[in-house]
């Protein structure tokens, strides 16, 4: 928390964790209202590039919902995909208990309306002009409104305040009269949803207080569902009970003051914050750290002992369980948009992060290298060994040969497993009845280097639970 003392010093008092925050269904105290929006386990990229998967959400009718995440975490593309305009190439998003693509484009634009960061118009249309587009899925195949539309059109600018403006010409306006015409616009769409994206990024700070307070005041007395993602966290801290944080997948879904925590933030955005709230107000306020905060955070930041490597889902057993042991750790190299990934924002001590897509890069590869070097016990888990982090095994392969000991979380042996080859050597037999051998997609190196770590020493635990009371058992003999 930050209060203003006598000589004008932010004074920070840290907020609680948010570490590990399980998705609510809405914190404004709507639970009880019926599911308008349920997105179960969509997925979608652009070619063969996953841009996001596996992401599951529910909005209660009559929420507002603030999306954050940095630049390219895909915030867009979900709104595009909860609007219709993108099908998913996996799961399916629901309205009203319905498939979202059996609305068809027609009945979809009846109950969700879009409002785009900014909307170029080639025309010279008037205001009522273009808030009567707002009626086009509405209107019969010649195009012609009745009565009942245009009074819409006309109540549509009344709640919006642009009525004064009606035959002001669009391109004419300012950007924030432009903003509240396309709000209008939408509303005389009448949605049950209204998505908005980044509504507020191109405007001055007088008109991105009008755009929310108006778009608070359509939710209130109107009960029109929001999803709307967000630039300014001072500004989503205000006016959304609740938040996602983003990062291709939900990183966390609770209120501003869970969401909004400073180790969290940093893990996603890459920066460091203070966040609290400055005396005389009511909301969180974001604010880079001064000088003593900072010193604080780094004397109060002690470097996890025990490093994971993971990947596509490998690692979500053992994260969550050395979270709930209360056991830090360091998770990495995970490529943005790995599910490994987005669990570890919220579950690890530091995540090393490289861009999605891409092979490790020599400066990510030096992090890791660091890490090692502090740690008292690298996890590598289950999972798959492809050309992209064969050089995360090298490196653990050199750490092992330095005596770093090595943990391999391996499924446990069945009675179906392999029976052992007299001509094999104890680590080829063991590599083949853990099945490792069958996860190694490099013809073979992949599979050398885990022969080489269990010359090395590397243990092998069958399960979740033998391997975290292997980590407490080195932890207490290294301390």
């Amino acid at each position: 928390m930050v209060e203003k003392d006598n000589v004008g010093a932010p004074h920070i008092v840290p907020s609680r964790s948010a570490q590990c925050i399980a998705p609510k269904s809405g914190p404004n105290n709507i639970s009880g209202e019926p599911i308008l929006l349920n997105v179960d386990g969509i997925a979608f990229g652009y070619g063969r590039q996953p841009l996001l998967y596996g992401v599951h959400l529910q909005v209660h009718a009559g929420e507002m919902v603030g999306l954050l995440g940095p630049n390219g975490s895909g915030k867009t593309t979900l709104l595009r995909l909860i609007s219709g305009v993108l099908p998913p190439q996996q799961g399916k998003v629901f309205l009203e208990g319905r498939d979202l693509q059996r609305w068809g484009r027609r009945g979809a634009a009846r109950r969700i309306a879009v409002v785009p960061q900014e909307l170029h118009m080639p025309f010279a249309f008037t205001v009522e002009h273009m808030v009567g587009l707002g009626r086009t899925p509405f209107v019969n195949f010649l195009g012609s409104q009745t009565r009942h539309d245009q009074g819409i059109v006309q109540e549509a600018m009344q709640a919006a305040g642009i009525d004064t403006l009606a035959q002001r010409f669009f391109n004419e306006l300012s950007g924030g009269e432009r903003q509240r015409v396309i709000i209008a616009m939408a509303l005389a769409q009448e949605p049950k949803l209204l998505l908005l994206d980044e509504p507020t990024s191109h405007l001055d700070i007088k008109y991105q207080v009008e755009t929310l307070e108006l778009v608070q005041r359509l939710n209130r007395e109107r009960a029109v569902t929001v999803i709307a993602a967000m630039h300014d966290l001072n500004l989503a801290a205000r006016y959304f009970p609740r938040l996602l944080l983003f990062q291709r997948g939900i990183v966390a879904d609770a209120g501003p003051a869970e969401v909004l925590e400073p180790k969290l933030l940093r893990r996603v955005y890459g920066v460091n914050v203070q966040v609290g709230i400055l005396r005389g107000a009511e909301h969180l306020s974001v604010m880079p750290p001064n000088s003593e905060a900072a010193e604080e955070e780094r004397r109060e930041d002690t470097r996890p002992e025990i490093h994971v490597m993971a990947g596509g889902g490998s690692g979500e057993l053992i994260m969550r369980a050395l979270a709930d042991a209360h056991i830090p750790f360091v998770a990495g190299a995970l490529n943005i948009g790995d599910s490994d990934h987005t669990l570890a924002l919220r579950l690890a001590g530091e995540v090393i992060t490289e861009q999605p897509y891409a092979p490790i890069s020599p400066p990510i590869l030096d992090q890791v290298q660091t890490s090692l070097t502090q740690a008292a016990l690298l996890i590598i888990c289950p999972m798959p060994i492809g050309p992209g982090n064969l050089a995360l095994l090298k490196e653990a392969a050199v750490a092992a040969q330095r005596g770093l000991p090595v943990l391999l979380l391996a499924p446990a042996i069945s009675d179906s497993a392999p029976v052992p080859n007299e001509s094999k050597s104890i680590n080829d037999n063991m590599l083949l009845r853990t099945k490792m051998a069958e996860r190694d997609y490099t013809g073979g190196e992949g599979l050398r280097l885990l022969e080489d770590l269990l010359q090395a020493g590397a243990i092998i635990a069958g399960s979740v639970g033998e391997a975290v009371e292997i980590i407490k058992k080195q932890l207490l003999t290294k301390h």
